[in-house]
């Protein structure tokens, strides 16, 4: 029996003791018996690695394992018969018509997920796609790679590049089953079954890090890498304008270089912009005449001579000169501070009133075009401003065919809209611009319904929208998850997206395409339905939401977003983003039937409303509960690796842990350390609560509904992979009683001053009575939940549920251990002086808020181990001093520093492992 079994069968045995002791905690036993043996010699960190390795092993296996589930079947020429079979039915004009119309819009967004090095990935995908989950899966060292903003930007090229491949295999695969059926006229088809954005490296909401130069030169290398991507596909059936296509993908990737340097220098930017502008011969800033020509060819070519051009011009058309469409973001407040520069140069018009409506309307309708060049953009101060600018640089003189779309986020007044229009009309680019309102948090949900209505009576959008052929909107799943929590959030957006059909339908707008992004991450935290792709493409918007567009006679253009490492890994490789695009094209994410019978959550409102404003009620509750802020605050950040290029708090000072508000960290990582803890609050929490008084009627609901269904097995995937006794051993780590009594039989004689010191210090810390808070509070609304599911079928049961429930807990007791024996060896240093404004307590918090790095740099100032030498210096007096007794703090670095710093390694190790149990990074 290996390590990892032992511990399994151990913490087993002890869940058995809950039934005569049920305030026993068997994960926090377990700890307790792992600590004694690291802190009594019997377990060295040696041996720990070698357990955190076998359980980083189970935890990539877990992660390939749910992929390849969630995607078979993965085998090409499965998916590819299933495509040919959804090509069969029709004549030409339908055939055409539908796979004309992509079957979603897919982006790939980034944000700190990227959970695995880049070893890892691949090996993950590999498995996923073989269906293999043998050893080789963890093969790959578990070394944390630097993720830059460029490396993620590499990132979701590579995705895209997979699905560009994957895309033109379905593409061949429909002018295949047109050719048999309709010989005289397939060279008229023009499909695009998917069509491709990305936001990394454009986003500049919550960021200071992308420049204007950043967009540009990202944009140039997106053009560079698809002209090649082109090139190589009419390499033989088109060599001249494969040619052509090569000299712009070098011109670019050359006028990319250009736009790297720094462009604070007026010289630099001076001949890097006249470079760009410039005529060239290599210069494409449209490929319709390519496309023309690329027509021309198949008209008289051979059949598989035409099909290979015309498969290239269904790219062209999709993509343009990019790896796919680009989406800029900015926040409102930046659109806001910008407009006020022409309306309210005084700062005294509130702009969400009427006055201000009226006066963005004047200004709409005499604005006049304004010339700009990258001068302007270069001394331009307005973050929004400078948006379209740049927006306007690459339209011109970049890609003048590819629309971009504009996501404003905590977009609340249609002013805000206005604003964001009049810009577009301003720069001359209104026409290639989709405006798009985000909707995320709970002002938005809320308010957004009378937002949609005011914003679409506006004859200026309206008017707009008509030009665009399409009114986008976005709605997040990411502080509406956190703040408002997953299932609510999820029935508010349900609610909007109804209501944007309606004000669509009552302004006259049902002649145009509804777009709407649903953004997520890929955990159940963060809108991505876990227990199937059905489910996580119905979650976001449901059977529901589209038949109420479908009804109004409004084509919906749905769009959904993969996000980082966790959401790449569906175009982890040729096998995987193949069987994605088919499980997309299976199941029609922008078509429901519209004659199907009412589903009764949405008639039984006297129920579904209720139990929606319940769970809402309870997750506002621990949101503006002290008690939960702490907990989840309790360790900082600390519980996570760096997972991306974007910052995931603000900055603040040594003892700003204590009082750290959920509002100062990010939505990904507030969900990241709820699954770190053990129990994913924003997801079940209040669900419970929410039936008590009403079990066998709410149950009864539930099981009659699709919808309802939906939710359960949301929470039931949430549910078997939470443990509320993992979230109370947490809170023993600051338990004063714990550490006064551990020593209590004198076997622990060797560590007993350190668990005295630890008791006497934690004497007044709150951290072990707020979690022992919390778990009631959670307890009592499980067990409500647990009276409610008993009464449910469990219709999708995850495999492996109690094997990977004691996976995760002995991942859990494993670093609970190791937390300890930081604790030991940061209490027992010996005591140093007070140095810039940090004492020894300083320290010791730091440790316990798990800023190991902070805590290590100060104690390596105070115990410094390199010291200048006698030899450094040319003096002819003798000295026998300073001998080696006066270099005595190797010592304390080997037994008290370098433990510390590797035990949290591995304990960082082991939160990877965690959220490859739970399937994705926050």
């Amino acid at each position: 029996m290996s390590q990892i079994a032992a511990l399994s069968q151990r913490l087993q045995d002890l869940h058995a003791t809950t039934e005569e002791t049920p305030l026993f905690n068997p994960v926090f036993q377990l700890s307790l018996e792992l600590s004694r043996q690291i802190e009594n010699g019997d377990l060295s960190l040696d041996k720990v690695e070698e357990m955190v390795a076998e359980l980083e092993c189970e935890g990539l296996q877990a992660r390939a394992r749910r992929l390849h589930r969630l995607l078979e079947p993965v085998e090409p020429e499965a998916n590819i018969a299933r495509v040919k079979g959804h090509a069969e039915a029709g004549d030409f004009a339908s055939f055409a018509t539908r796979w004309g119309r992509p079957a979603a819009h897919i982006v790939f967004t980034a944000h700190p997920t990227f959970l695995l090095n880049k070893a890892q990935t691949a090996t993950v995908a590999q498995a996923a796609s073989a269906g293999d989950f043998g050893p080789a899966t963890c093969a790959a060292t578990a070394a944390r790679d630097t993720i830059t903003l460029d490396t993620e930007h590499d990132a979701a090229l590579a995705a895209i590049a997979r699905g560009h491949s994957a895309r033109a295999r379905i593409t061949r695969t429909l002018f295949n089953t047109a050719r048999a059926r309709w010989p005289q006229q397939w060279r008229a088809l023009r499909p695009m079954p998917i069509r491709f954005a990305s936001w990394v490296g454009y986003d500049m909401d919550g960021r200071t890090d992308i420049g204007w130069n950043t967009c540009i030169r990202y944009r140039l290398m997106e053009k560079a890498q698809r002209l090649s991507a082109y090139a190589a596909d009419l390499a033989e059936a088109a060599p001249d304008i494969a040619t052509r296509l090569l000299a712009g993908a070098e011109r670019a990737e050359e006028m990319a270089a250009l736009f790297a340097r720094d462009m604070k220098d007026p010289a630099t930017l001076s001949e890097a912009a006249n470079t760009l502008t410039a005529d060239h011969p290599a210069k494409m800033t449209s490929l319709s005449g390519i496309i023309a020509e690329l027509e021309a060819l198949a008209a008289s070519a051979e059949d598989d001579v035409a099909e290979v051009l015309l498969t290239t011009v269904a790219a062209m058309q999709a993509d343009g000169l990019g790896m796919g469409w680009v989406h800029f973001r900015v926040n409102s407040s930046q659109l806001q501070n910008a407009i006020r520069r022409r309306i309210d140069p005084d700062g005294r018009l509130d702009l969400a009133s009427q006055a201000a409506l009226v006066k963005m309307r004047e200004l709409l309708a005499t604005a006049k075009v304004l010339r700009t060049n990258f001068a302007a953009l270069a001394i331009e101060n307005s973050t929004a401003i400078r948006l379209f600018l740049t927006m306007a640089q690459i339209l011109h003189h970049v890609d003048a065919d590819t629309p971009i779309r504009m996501l404003v986020a905590e977009c609340e007044q249609p002013t805000t809209m206005l604003a964001a229009l009049y810009f577009a009309k301003l720069f001359g680019i209104e026409d290639k611009v989709d405006v798009s309102p985000l909707f995320e948090t709970e002002t938005a949900l809320e308010h957004g319904g009378r937002f949609l209505d005011a914003l679409l009576a506006e004859p200026a959008y309206r008017a707009y929208a008509r030009g665009r052929g399409r009114v986008s909107i976005q709605t997040g799943f990411s502080d509406a998850g956190r703040f408002v929590g997953q299932i609510p959030a999820a029935l508010a957006i349900e609610r909007l997206q109804g209501r944007l059909a309606e004000a669509m339908t009552a302004n006259q707008l049902s002649d145009v395409s509804a777009l709407i992004f649903n953004t997520h991450g890929e955990s159940m935290g963060r809108g991505a339905h876990p227990a199937s792709l059905a489910d996580r493409l119905a979650w976001p918007l449901s059977p529901w939401a589209r038949r109420r567009f479908v009804r109004a006679g409004i084509r919906l253009e749905p769009e959904v977003s993969f996000q980082g490492g966790d959401g790449y890994l569906f175009f982890g490789s040729d096998e995987l983003a193949l069987a994605t695009l088919t499980r997309f094209i299976e199941l029609a994410p922008a078509e429901t039937d519209p004659y199907a019978p009412t589903d009764p959550f949405y008639r039984r409102t006297d129920l579904s409303l209720d139990f929606y404003r319940a769970i809402r009620r309870v997750q506002q509750q621990h949101l503006s509960s002290s008690t939960y802020s702490r907990a989840l605050t309790a360790f900082g950040l600390g519980l996570l690796n760096d997972t991306g290029s974007r910052k995931s708090r603000r900055q603040s000072d040594v003892s700003s842990d204590r009082t750290m508000s959920l509002r100062q960290i990010r939505a990904i990582p507030h969900n990241a350390v709820l699954q770190q803890l053990g129990y994913p609050v924003n997801i079940i929490a209040g669900a419970g609560s929410a039936a008590e008084g009403n079990y066998e009627e709410l149950a009864s609901l539930l099981r009659s509904s699709e919808r309802g269904r939906q939710i359960v097995r949301l929470i039931r995937a949430a549910n078997a992979l939470a443990s509320i006794k993992t979230l109370t051993a947490f809170g023993e780590l600051f338990n004063s009683a714990y550490w006064a009594s551990r020593p209590y039989r004198g076997h622990e004689e060797h560590i007993a001053d350190g668990c005295l010191a630890l008791a006497e210090y934690l004497t007044g810390d709150d951290r072990a009575g707020v979690f022992r808070r919390l778990s009631t509070r959670l307890r009592v609304d499980a067990l409500k939940l647990h009276r409610l599911l008993a009464l449910i079928p469990d219709e999708a049961p995850l495999p492996d549920r109690e094997h990977t429930r004691r996976m995760i807990g002995v991942l859990q007791a494993l670093r609970l251990a190791l937390f300890q024996h930081m604790f030991l060896r940061a209490v027992m240093v010996p005591q140093f002086s007070r140095a810039n404004d940090i004492a020894r307590e300083d320290v010791l918090e730091m440790v316990f808020t798990l800023r190991i790095d902070d805590a290590l740099a100060q104690l390596r100032r105070a115990f410094p181990t390199s010291f200048p030498s006698l030899d450094d210096f040319r003096v002819e007096e003798p000295a026998d001093y300073p001998d080696d007794a006066a270099h005595g703090y190797g010592a304390i670095r080997r037994d008290y520093i370098e433990p510390i710093e590797r035990a949290y390694g591995l304990a960082l190790r082991i939160g990877t492992a965690i959220a490859n149990e739970f399937g994705a990074h926050g």
